[in-house]
């Protein structure tokens, strides 16, 4: 019987484990990269396409980040169908919550409703988890700018700045040295204060964090995090959510801008290692 409980998304091991839920997990530490981050004047997702064959002809520019409404991003991470159907679902709860109260629906709202689904198919017997982790990037008039991390089990957290798939620990490092917001110094920062010019005087730097400077921060995390040599608007792609008179803006990247992006901010490092 003990060699059945990885097999039952219902049964708990007698370790209290669920071992369905473990594996989806795995499967999404093995995707590709996506990365969230806030900045003072919007959000910038980034995330690792797979590499398909050149014979491949796609009419979409993206595939790893999508529009949910007009306030609602999403990166995935994880099995792309599975991510599609909850994104759809998520689409539908929006227009459902604009007929009823003509108005964008509040970020958090949508995202504890995906991760109430999510949990869900951890319950019932017959079914099994998604295998798929979003990072939700959404602005609404009551919290502003807001970025959420979901999970198969249905857990969700707010981020600053965030990474899932495949590279994720070593991206998470980086983010922690180097991101900063207009209320905090970055730990490089820190440790470069010298004389009277401290952490605290840092701190209380005026300068915001710009939406430029997290573009610049998310290609330099890309770049030492992706296991490719080369990187380009095939292997990447980009999105910022923003404010234009108080109404929230989505820009997806097209190709041309991508490598526009990465020509400006990614140093010209393209032999293999050695």
């Amino acid at each position: 019987m003990a060699r059945r409980y990885d097999s039952r998304t219902t049964i708990f091991s007698p370790e209290g484990r669920l071992y369905q839920v473990e594996y989806a997990m795995e499967a999404i530490n093995h995707a590709g990269t996506v990365i969230g981050m806030l900045c003072d004047d919007g959000i910038v997702l980034a995330a690792e396409k797979q590499q398909s064959s050149k014979l491949l002809e796609s009419s979409l520019d993206g595939e790893k980040i999508y529009e949910v409404n007009e306030n609602l991003i999403a990166g995935v991470a994880g099995i792309t169908s599975d991510a599609n159907l909850l994104l759809n679902e998520g689409r539908l709860i929006a227009q459902n919550y604009l007929q009823i109260y003509d108005d964008n629906i509040p970020v958090e709202m949508l995202v504890k409703r995906l991760c109430d689904i999510k949990q869900g198919y951890t319950q019932f017997g017959g079914l099994r988890p998604f295998g798929t982790s979003f990072l939700i990037a959404g602005w609404d008039e009551h919290v502003g700018f807001q970025l959420y991390q979901t999970d198969p089990a249905g857990n969700y957290s707010g981020w600053k700045a965030t990474c899932i798939g495949v590279n994720s620990s070593s991206a998470q490092s980086l983010l922690k040295q180097e991101y900063k917001s207009k209320s905090e110094p970055s730990s490089s920062d820190q440790q470069g204060a010298t004389g009277t010019e401290n952490a605290s005087d840092i701190a209380d730097d005026d300068t915001p964090f710009s939406l430029d400077s997290a573009l610049e921060l998310t290609c330099k995390v890309m770049t030492k995090t992706l296991d490719s040599s080369k990187i380009s608007n095939e292997n990447l792609e980009f999105a910022t959510l923003t404010l234009h008179n108080g109404v929230p803006k989505v820009h997806l990247f097209k190709s041309n801008e991508t490598d526009a992006l990465l020509k400006k901010y990614v140093p010209e490092k393209t032999t293999p290692k050695e």
